[in-house]
């Protein structure tokens, strides 16, 4: 019973994907998470500590 269920599941959530992405503007979460990795290197390279010479 569990293997029909995770299946339904599985189906249903495909089916509501594909509706939303063909009727709605979704945003590409790819180039959103790039754009979010590229201002944390900036930040944390502005932001940093500088080295000690020892």
């Amino acid at each position: 019973m569990g293997f029909f269920r995770t299946s339904f599941t599985l189906m249903f959530g495909m089916g509501c994907g594909v509706y939303v992405a063909q009727n709605y503007d979704v945003p590409n979460v790819k180039k959103l998470f790039n754009t979010y990795m590229f201002l944390a290197k900036h930040i944390e390279e502005t932001y940093r500590k500088p080295k000690r010479d020892d």
